[in-house]
């Protein structure tokens, strides 16, 4: 914070498709979809009428007791999107809450189904789930989470070695009301591949042992790793999946947490007992929201965005490969359009990663990094020479910033 008060911080006015423009008239090509959730650029025209046509009807209505027409209609399409088996859908507004949700009804279907024991979970090391409490504690990134410990409940962590997943489970699925985990890719933790195969292994250690898996694809979900989820690619259906971020096409909050049938037949009974998923939101399923989101999809079938992108995956993987010759790239890392270039040989205090991104931004794009990884992560509309341009900006700008410091 004392460095941010330190200077002036760029102030963006205005967006269009990739690009945003700042206060004083400068251009970027938008290279992190604005944290991850611009899909089909900014100022969509399909998505703008969408929000009008909808705030000429109603902007919010509660959805506690009520129901309302956009959130039923995106409810609808979500259950045909995703991964067959999730029926139910819940709605709250950010990553985090979808995760809490998800990690509200693993805990209280175990309890409910007579599993009184199973009330832990297991994650990812390096894990990032959100910043709230119960996210946070199935978080594991020191830099994030360490100061928070006294607050936290404790959860089981393994590596992605699947050998090391079944060895917990096997000690302790007993006490395991469900796993979580980012598939193909850990986002926050640096851009963390996983082997091929881990998913779908996952799934079936979870099957064997009676522990509920829930997939956070609020980070890959929409399109990113080149499939509208990441689990399809090991054709994955998770008991609990985590939805926001790219939702709405990055237009407004909104996140949905869906599960399956049979999780929600254990939350069905009498009113005395008491067996309801106590947890709401005053924006959950916000007409707004689900009106953006619906326009979203929309969006994805008119245009063919995913059959699109294919070309555009090959050709960032081609021109990434300029970028692992570097002697202070540690690694480069790709899911889809989802990358990370870990640089290597600096101190924690040099702050590389910012530096490059000043440079960044000196040349004409926007990107924010995760410690010493550039993460670049454009919006699925980008084109073949933005494309283009907004790699060569990022080779430059490693280059200036890392090389003379080697």
């Amino acid at each position: 914070m004392k460095g941010w008060l330190e200077h002036d911080q760029l102030t963006i006015e205005r967006g269009d498709g990739v690009y945003l423009y700042d206060t004083e008239g400068n251009k970027y090509i938008d290279g992190v979809s604005s944290l991850w959730v611009t899909v089909h650029g900014h100022r969509k025209k399909e998505l703008n009428l969408a929000i009008k046509k909808q705030l000429a009807k109603i902007s919010h209505s509660t959805l506690l007791g009520l129901g309302n027409v956009p959130a039923i209609e995106l409810a609808e399409k979500l259950v045909k999107i995703t991964p067959k088996g999730l029926d139910k859908v819940f709605y709250s507004d950010n990553g985090s809450t979808a995760v809490e949700i998800a990690l509200k009804i693993a805990f209280q279907y175990q309890q409910q189904i007579g599993q009184k024991n199973k009330t832990k979970f297991l994650t990812l090391i390096d894990a990032y789930h959100g910043d709230t409490l119960g996210s946070v504690s199935v978080g594991g990134i020191d830099l994030f989470h360490k100061i928070y410990k006294a607050l936290l409940f404790d959860s089981f962590k393994s590596s992605t070695n699947l050998k090391e997943v079944e060895k917990i489970m096997k000690a302790h699925h007993q006490e395991i009301a469900a796993m979580i985990v980012e598939p193909l890719i850990q986002g926050a933790a640096g851009m963390l591949t996983q082997p091929k195969g881990f998913l779908k292994g996952v799934k079936k250690l979870c099957t064997k042992y009676n522990i509920l898996l829930v997939c956070d694809e609020v980070a890959t979900g929409f399109g990113r790793t080149g499939k509208m989820f990441a689990c399809e690619h090991e054709n994955v259906c998770p008991d609990i999946l985590c939805l926001a971020k790219g939702i709405t096409g990055g237009y407004l909050p909104l996140a949905a947490t869906l599960t399956t049938k049979k999780i929600f037949n254990a939350f069905l009974g009498e009113y005395k007992e008491t067996k309801t998923l106590f947890h709401g939101h005053t924006y959950t399923g916000n007409p707004l929201g689900c009106a953006a989101a619906l326009a979203n999809l929309e969006i994805f079938r008119k245009e063919k965005t995913l059959q699109k992108l294919r070309s555009k995956i090959k050709l960032l993987k081609l021109e990434l490969n300029k970028f692992a010759a570097l002697a202070c790239v540690k690694e480069v890392r790709q899911r889809g359009f989802m990358v990370g270039i870990e640089l290597q040989g600096f101190s924690f205090e040099a702050r590389i990663g910012h530096q490059v991104i000043l440079e960044a931004r000196k040349r004409g794009a926007i990107l924010r990094p995760l410690g010493d990884v550039i993460v670049l992560m454009p919006p699925l509309s980008i084109n073949k020479q933005e494309l283009k341009k907004l790699l060569k900006i990022t080779y430059e700008s490693i280059l200036k910033a890392a090389i003379p410091v080697l």
